[in-house]
C-alpha cells in the first residue's frame, strides 16, 4: 500500500497542508515540537480511525478551529486507487469514508491500510502497565484478523456486565452470571488461541531483527503468560467468584494477559540501558511490520519512524538505516531533528526520496 496524497486541515498544529509523497522514502526535518509528529499521526489515524497520541478527538481539532479534516489518496499494489476521508467537528459525530461511501461502523475499515509506527511512546511497552503490552498484540492481531476485534468487543462487554453484577451489594442473578461469564470464557478462548499463535510465530523475527541491529551483542526473549494457559477457561473465571464479589471486579480472564519482556534471563524493565530498550522497542515494531506484510491484507504495510534514533549509538543506527533500506520494507515515513541521519538514510538508498521541512505547523517539500 502507498500513500500518494494527503490532505490535512485543522489537525493539531497544522493549519493546512496538501503534501505529495514518495513512494519508497519521505523524511521530515524539523526542531521539536514543530509538527512532525502530528503530520505522521495524521496518516495514522487515516489508518486506525484514531490518534496514536490523544484518544479524545475533539482534542485533535486546532486550537481555535471548529473541525479537522483529514484526506489520504491510496494505491493498492494492484494499481487500484482508494480514497480515505475522515472529518469531525466539534460535539459532531467522527465521519469516515471510503471512496465516498461512509463506513456503518468504524471497524469495517480497520485492516484497510495496513501501518506500523515506531515513536518515543513505544517506552510505555517496557515501562508501563500490562495494559500496553496487550494493546501491542491487540494492534497486529485486528488488522489482519476482523473475527478477532469482535472477540475482543464482545469478551470486554461480557466482562463489564460481569463487573456490574460483582458490585452489586445483594447477591446477584445467578442465571444472570452464568451469561456472562460463559461468554467471557467462549470469546476469551478465541483471543487466547490467537494472542498465543501470534506470539509463537513473532518471537523468532523479534528476535533476529534485535540480533541484526545489537549485531549479536545480546539475547533477549519474549513470554506470553495468560490465565488461558491454566486449563478451561469458564473454570478458571468461576474458580474465585467469591473473592470477585469481595474485590468487586473480575480476577481472571484474558484482561490480565501479560506479555513478558527479557534482556538475557531478566526483565528488562529493571535491567535495559536506554540505547538496550530502545533496541529492543525498534525490534518489536520492525518484527510487527514484518509480521504484518506476511500475514495481512496482502499489502506491505506503511512504515512510520518517529524520531528513533535518539539514544542509540552510531553502530545501532547504521544497522537499522541498512534495515529500513531493504526490500522487504514500502513506504516509510521517517522524523527526525537530525539532518545527518536522514542523510544516512538518504546515502543508502538507491531509491525515490522527498524530503519535507516542518516549521510551526507549516510543511514544505
Amino acid at each position: 500500500m502507498i500513500l500518494k496524497k494527503i490532505s490535512v486541515l485543522n489537525y493539531k498544529n497544522i493549519a493546512q497542508a496538501e503534501l505529495e509523497f514518495s513512494p519508497k522514502m519521505n523524511c521530515f526535518i524539523g526542531r521539536n515540537g514543530e509538527g512532525k509528529t502530528n503530520l505522521l499521526d495524521a496518516v495514522y489515524f487515516l489508518s486506525f480511525c484514531k490518534s496514536a497520541t490523544n484518544s479524545i478527538d475533539s482534542q485533535n481539532i486546532r486550537h481555535g478551529e471548529d473541525f479537522f479534516m483529514l484526506q489520504g489518496e491510496y494505491e493498492h499494489e494492484s494499481g487500484e486507487v482508494e480514497d480515505v476521508y475522515c472529518g469531525l467537528k466539534r460535539k459532531q459525530k467522527k465521519r469516515f469514508k471510503r471512496n465516498k461511501k461512509e463506513y456503518r461502523r468504524l471497524s469495517e475499515h480497520i485492516g484497510l491500510i495496513p501501518l506500523v509506527m515506531v515513536s518515543p511512546a513505544d517506552a510505555d511497552l517496557i515501562s508501563g502497565g500490562s495494559e500496553e503490552r496487550r494493546r501491542f498484540m491487540d494492534m497486529v492481531i485486528v488488522q489482519y484478523d476482523p473475527d478477532y476485534l469482535h472477540a475482543l468487543v464482545r469478551y470486554n462487554n461480557a466482562l463489564q456486565q460481569r463487573n456490574v453484577l460483582l458490585k452489586l451489594e445483594e447477591e446477584p442473578d445467578e442465571e444472570l452470571m452464568r451469561l456472562w461469564e460463559e461468554m467471557m470464557a467462549k470469546e476469551g478462548t478465541k483471543i487466547y488461541e490467537k494472542r498465543k499463535a501470534y506470539v509463537e510465530e513473532f518471537i523468532p523475527v523479534f528476535q533476529d531483527f534485535y540480533g541484526r541491529i545489537s549485531e549479536g551483542k545480546e539475547r533477549v526473549g519474549l513470554h506470553y503468560l495468560s490465565h488461558g494457559q491454566r486449563g478451561d477457561l469458564l473454570e478458571v473465571i468461576r474458580r474465585d467468584r467469591v473473592k470477585d464479589r469481595i474485590m468487586g471486579y473480575s480476577l481472571h480472564g484474558v484482561h490480565n494477559d501479560e506479555l513478558e519482556m527479557t534482556l538475557g534471563d531478566f526483565p528488562i524493565k529493571r535491567e535495559g540501558s536506554q540505547g538496550q530498550n530502545k533496541t529492543y522497542l525498534i525490534a518489536l515494531k520492525l518484527a510487527q511490520f514484518d509480521f504484518l506484510r506476511r500475514t495481512g491484507s496482502s499489502t506491505t504495510p506503511l512504515l512510520l519512524l518517529d524520531d528513533i534514533f535518539d539514544k542509540l549509538d552510531a553502530g545501532r543506527v547504521e544497522q537499522i538505516v541498512k534495515l529500513v533500506s531493504g526490500e522487504q520494507f514500502g513506504q516509510i515515513f521517517v522524523t527526525d531533528t537530525n539532518r545527518d541521519h536522514l542523510d544516512g538514510i538518504l546515502a543508502k538508498t538507491d531509491k525515490d526520496y522527498k524530503l519535507f521541512r516542518v516549521e510551526s505547523g507549516k510543511i514544505e517539500g
